[in-house]
C-alpha cells in the first residue's frame, strides 16, 4: 500500500504548483491601480527662415516634338547656368519633372457625328527644383530666371536648414505647459501631483510662409527684382503627459 501514497502524495504536489505559481499574479491584480492625471500641452517656437525652396518651369509648345524639346533645352541650359553662376550649389538644383505632351484641336461635330482630333503640336515641360540658401537673392533669381525661360512654376516655400534648437524651445515650452495644466487640474481635485509616469510628444512642422504664385511671373519680370517676404516659421509640439498622484 505504500508505493500507492507516494503517488497520492506526488500527485497532489503537481496540481498544486499552478495555485501556488498563480498567486503573486492574483495578488498584483487585486491591488488598486495608481491613480494618475492625463495632461497635454503645446509648446511653439517662432525662426526666422534662412532658405527658401522654389520651383522653376520652362513650357515650350512646337510643331514636332524635337522642335518643342529643343527649344525647352535651350532655355532650361540658360536658366541653370544662370543659376549657378549666381551661386546656386549643384547640390541644390534638382529636376523635378519633364513631360512631352501632344497638342490637339477638337473639331466641332458635323451633321451631329463626332469629329476625330487634330494634332496640332507638341507641348513640353521641364522643372527644376531650387534651394536658395541666400534669401537676399531669392527675388533676383527669380527674375532672372523668368526673363532667360521660365514660364511656369509652383509656391515659394519658406524653411530652415537647421530647425534644431526651435524644436527644443517648442518642446520645453510644451512641457511646461503641460506641467501648469496638471498642477491646475490638482489643486482644483484637492490633490498633489507626484512623479512622471509617462510622456510622449508630437511634432508639427511649420506651415508654409507667405508665397510668391507663379501665375505672376511674366507680370513680374518686368520689375527690377521680384519683392519678397520671408516671415517667419512657427515650430508647434503638442505632448502627452501622465503624472501620479500622490496618495
Amino acid at each position: 500500500m505504500a508505493p500507492n501514497y507516494t503517488k497520492t502524495a506526488l500527485l497532489t504536489a503537481f496540481l498544486s504548483l499552478p495555485l501556488a505559481a498563480s498567486a503573486p499574479l492574483l495578488a498584483e491584480e487585486n491591488q488598486p491601480r495608481e491613480a494618475v492625471i492625463n495632461v497635454s500641452g503645446e509648446g511653439e517656437s517662432a525662426l526666422a527662415p534662412d532658405m527658401a525652396v522654389v520651383n522653376l518651369s520652362v513650357v515650350k509648345q512646337a510643331k514636332t516634338a524635337r522642335e518643342a524639346l529643343d527649344e525647352n533645352n535651350k532655355a532650361m541650359n540658360e536658366v541653370l547656368a544662370a543659376l549657378k553662376k549666381s551661386g546656386i550649389a549643384d547640390r541644390d538644383l534638382q529636376t523635378s519633372g519633364f513631360s512631352i505632351q501632344p497638342q490637339y484641336n477638337y473639331p466641332q461635330p458635323v451633321d451631329n457625328q463626332p469629329q476625330p482630333p487634330q494634332l496640332i503640336g507638341y507641348q513640353t515641360s521641364n522643372s527644376v527644383t531650387v534651394r536658395v540658401r541666400d534669401l537676399s537673392k531669392l527675388g533676383e533669381i527669380i527674375d532672372q530666371s523668368v526673363t532667360l525661360g521660365i514660364n511656369q512654376g509652383g509656391d515659394i516655400q519658406f524653411t530652415n536648414d537647421k530647425p534644431e534648437a526651435a524644436l527644443e524651445a517648442a518642446r520645453k515650452n510644451a512641457v511646461a505647459n503641460a506641467i501648469k495644466k496638471a498642477k491646475t487640474l490638482s489643486e482644483a481635485a484637492g490633490v498633489k501631483v507626484g512623479r512622471i509616469v509617462e510622456i510622449s510628444e508630437n511634432v508639427v512642422r511649420p506651415m508654409p510662409q507667405p508665397v510668391y504664385r507663379a501665375a505672376m511671373m511674366k507680370e513680374a519680370s518686368d520689375a527690377a527684382a521680384v519683392p519678397v517676404q520671408g516671415g517667419e516659421n512657427s515650430y508647434n509640439v503638442t505632448v502627452s503627459v501622465t503624472f501620479a498622484i500622490e496618495q
